[in-house]
């Protein structure tokens, strides 16, 4: 099939460089210059393995970039950023004014429940021009996976011919999916973000229940393991920590927000966002307590600066706002990432005060204070004499809650976790 993947962020390019591997011809229109080097596109080089994807496929002559779609292209697939519906509507405008040619238009972009509808009142009224919506259900980190072998797959399409051309177009991925839902594009809109939604509100219930632990001397890692052994609930998204990020996720779980309060609806989503920014300052909150208040010419290691583990990204991370406020405190920061570091250099360039470390146990030299803020895997098990032996103070503040408390305690640290 011809296809044209429209937009530059993570769904784009990972839609386009999935849909070149399974033997479609590609063109990416992206939202940018299309002679940047692929080396200097962030979301590119911020998700494992897609950098390298892309550049095959491109080698292979399925994938090529352009500033406009291929002549008779067949699908047109909308991954653009969720300002972009005007863009989106000329497109479509311009794409299907043949009412004898069969286009097929998916909306993967987050525009809003009813978006997909609005797109498809554009549309040259024929049988064989169709717009479908298919939520974006990929995580950063797993993107490529998510998107090629798929646990399950929503398709929002009212009209056959569009769900049997969908179906034939994602059947070298449908393949592994557990579940294949077909709804209307209003209702596959809805339920991607009701799904974020939830997601949102179990991280923030656990985060709440977690600071309430700490005012009762009650470990909550007891009350999750209590909580997740309920059928009824289960573990997953029931972790508490130091507050989520991500670009998709905060943007979706934003907007979906926004529609509650259009339609005068007061929603547990907007206390979720509002209270996700407060926990975000948490670990400065505890590191600050611990030292009376006081701060200034202590150094701190931060260990994690990616919003989550297995990514580069730091859209949003809880990273940002903690060494912010530690260098306006007159701290020394030194931190270590295992894939975030040159992203972080670029969000807050040269500072005397912040020390970018390629190595973990480097980054505990002197220190004052350990906070865990990603839980990449190497952090897991470190070897703690090293740790002892490097650190000014051995305080350990545990942002997602990795280390065994007694442990830690019976090797002569003061360990500080959410919740317990």
């Amino acid at each position: 099939m011809k296809i044209t993947v429209y937009g530059n962020e993570l769904t784009s390019w990972v839609a386009a460089a999935c849909l070149a591997r399974s033997g479609n011809e590609v063109t990416i229109v992206e939202n940018t210059h299309s002679d940047d080097d692929l080396q200097t596109i962030r979301v590119l080089v911020n998700e494992p393995g897609l950098l390298e994807l892309t550049e095959q496929q491109i080698t292979s002559g399925r994938l090529s970039r352009s500033q406009q779609s291929t002549p008779d292209t067949e699908i047109h697939w909308l991954a653009l950023n969720p300002d972009e519906i005007s863009r989106a509507k000329s497109i479509i405008c311009a794409e299907t004014t043949n009412p004898n040619t069969q286009r097929l238009i998916v909306n993967q972009s987050n525009f809003g429940v009813g978006a997909t509808e609005q797109l498809q009142l554009l549309l040259t009224q024929t049988d064989q021009h169709d717009a479908v919506y298919i939520p974006d259900l990929i995580q950063e980190g797993n993107a490529i996976s998510d998107f090629s072998t798929p646990k399950r797959l929503i398709i929002g399409a009212d009209h056959e011919w569009s769900i049997i051309q969908t179906n034939a177009l994602l059947r070298p991925f449908s393949q592994s999916a557990d579940n294949i839902q077909v709804m209307a594009p209003k209702e596959a809109e809805f339920t991607k973000f009701a799904i974020t939604g939830m997601l949102a509100i179990r991280i923030g219930y656990i985060n709440e229940l977690a600071n309430l632990a700490d005012q009762i001397d009650v470990d909550i890692d007891v009350i999750r393991q209590g909580m997740g052994a309920d059928p009824r609930i289960g573990y997953h998204y029931m972790s508490p920590g130091c507050g989520f990020g991500g670009q998709n996720f905060q943007e979706y779980t934003r907007k979906f927000s926004e529609l509650f309060e259009q339609k005068s609806n007061p929603s547990l989503l907007a206390t979720v966002i509002k209270e996700n920014e407060v926990q975000k300052e948490l670990l400065f909150r505890k590191l600050w307590q611990h030292y009376q208040c006081n701060l200034k010419g202590k150094t701190v290691t931060l260990w994690g600066g990616s919003f989550k583990p297995e990514t580069a990204s730091i859209d949003h991370a809880p990273s940002l706002k903690i060494i912010e406020a530690l260098l306006a405190q007159d701290v020394r920061v030194q931190l270590h990432d295992p894939q975030a570091l040159t992203n972080l250099q670029e969000y807050f360039g040269t500072n005397q005060k912040l020390r970018y470390c390629e190595d973990r146990y480097t980054a505990l030299e002197n220190s004052d204070a350990l906070l865990i803020v990603t839980e990449w895997q190497q952090y897991w098990s470190p070897d703690y004499s090293l740790m002892l032996e490097k650190m000014n103070s051995p305080l350990v503040i545990d942002g997602r809650n990795i280390f065994d408390k007694e442990m830690l305690e019976s090797q002569g640290f003061t360990y500080i976790g959410i919740g317990r």
